[in-house]
């Protein structure tokens, strides 16, 4: 029911009303799970409204249901690329608070439908919306993200004119099976080469492009050397690529914001020996990010506790634990941090650093 999502302006962690929404919620995880949304930029941000993403051609007319990309002999199989979200009363769900997730809905009539692009929303109460789109979730961390999304110079089309992308997709929790036929790839695909000719400024890079032409020259090669470390990152090979997380290692995320590394390192102690445990913070404003990492002196220890603590109340929220492997990538950043910046070796022994509408744009209307 939870999703992080690593962008390049920082972490936004949303939850999903699985409930009220099991078919958008459904195809939404499966899209994360499968990658869909890996590199996927916001090509559409209108200030104090929406930040919309979720299209794979980063042109604002593509993006496909998980159901139309199931083998044709699957029973959830699609032929069309939307589907029919599901029927909420307004009065449940509304585009009401500022970060509620909402799947894009393109055409008109019996043609309307969703596929993979979705937005959130970077003001209250915007009420037209309702009826129009499909809110299926909110923003629970990373208001701070949104913010600086909402606050990005765009071109005339919406898009940002510094890149401002999704780099990885973690699913913290997923209630639901997988459909007959789902088969997601075991790391991030390579990105297509439309995703790479697509990128624009780097994010940290100045925007004036007048001035001393070898300058200029410079920065065009910074700017490519930047795109190519962005490719490599995406399919792993800069983050820890031939690491595995260790198995004494585990995961604990949907913590309540009170609770404590000491109190979470209390609770867990009574498995076995714990060597450390972190609950992550945010760098700037140190609140917590509501998930931890606590490591073992030995795995069986971590495997005991995995079994037991899962879906415990802790603080009065249900907790969810699972061993680091799942979250890789949140894993070796927690070790990048905790070491000063000193990656794991890899095998070679060099350390690394971490690192839809039917033809038209699916931008929800004014």
């Amino acid at each position: 029911q939870s999703v992080l999502f690593e962008t390049s302006v920082g972490d936004i962690i949303v939850d999903l009303e699985t409930e009220l929404c099991p078919i958008l919620s459904l195809n939404f995880l499966k899209l994360c799970k499968a990658y869909k949304y890996n590199f996927c930029s916001f090509h559409n941000v209108i200030q104090d409204f929406i930040a919309q993403t979720g299209d794979p051609t980063d042109t604002g007319k593509g993006g496909e249901s998980i159901f139309h990309q199931l083998p044709t002999s699957s029973p959830a199989y699609q032929p069309t690329p939307y589907f029919v979200p599901d029927a909420v009363p307004t009065s449940k769900l509304r585009h009401s608070a500022y970060g509620t997730l909402s799947m894009a809905v393109a055409g008109e009539g019996d043609q309307r439908g969703c596929g993979s692009q979705f937005f959130f929303t970077l003001a209250e109460n915007l009420d037209y919306l309702d009826g129009k789109h499909a809110p299926f979730g909110r923003v629970i961390e990373g208001q701070d993200t949104l913010g600086k999304i909402n606050e990005a110079l765009t071109d005339q089309e919406g898009r940002p004119l510094r890149d401002i992308r999704i780099r990885h997709v973690v699913v913290l929790d997923d209630p639901f099976d997988d459909p007959e036929g789902f088969d997601a790839p075991e790391q991030s695909p390579v990105p297509t080469a439309k995703q790479l000719a697509s990128l624009r400024v780097g994010d940290e890079e100045d925007l004036e492009e007048d001035g001393d032409p070898d300058e200029l020259a410079r920065k065009r090669r910074e700017r490519d050397a930047r795109a190519q470390a962005l490719t490599l990152e995406m399919v792993g090979d800069l983050p820890f690529a031939d690491v595995a997380p260790p198995e004494n290692v585990l995961f604990v995320c949907k913590l309540n914001a009170v609770t404590t590394s000491e109190d979470l390192e209390l609770i867990f102690s009574r498995f076995g020996e714990i060597l450390s445990c972190e609950i992550i913070r945010d760098q700037k404003t140190q609140d917590s990010l509501q998930y931890a990492f606590i490591e073992f002196r030995n795995r069986e220890d971590a495997e005991r506790a995995y079994l037991k603590m899962d879906n415990v109340l802790v603080d009065d929220r249900r907790i969810h634990v699972d061993f680091s492997q799942s979250v890789s990538k949140l894993h070796d950043t927690w070790v990048y941090n905790r070491t000063g910046g000193r990656a794991p070796p890899n095998k070679s022994g060099r350390s690394q650093p971490p690192s839809q509408s039917h033809g038209s744009r699916q931008r929800p209307p004014h």
